[in-house]
């Protein structure tokens, strides 16, 4: 099934926030900055769309998979 083109900016997004995060630690209002600098201000970045995002992300971090021992989620879980 193809994805839409609000699942392709959502996962666009989210994988930009990895990035920043991955280049180092940040709050929500840095990571929209490095993602501004990175794009030379291509891309701006609204609280509106960033913080969801991160939540999305941050849930999918710490909910169980499949196939995951509990020693997987608890570690997954305490890096919140």
């Amino acid at each position: 099934m193809p994805l839409g083109s609000s699942e392709l900016l959502q996962g666009t997004l989210q994988v930009l926030i990895l990035k920043a995060l991955y280049a180092e630690p940040a709050h929500g209002y840095g990571i929209a900055r490095w993602i501004e600098a990175t794009t030379n201000d291509v891309l701006r970045v609204e609280e509106g769309s960033l913080y969801p995002a991160l939540r999305r992300l941050e849930t999918r971090a710490t909910s169980p998979r499949s196939g995951d021992s509990p020693r997987t989620i608890a570690a997954r879980s305490s890096m919140r």
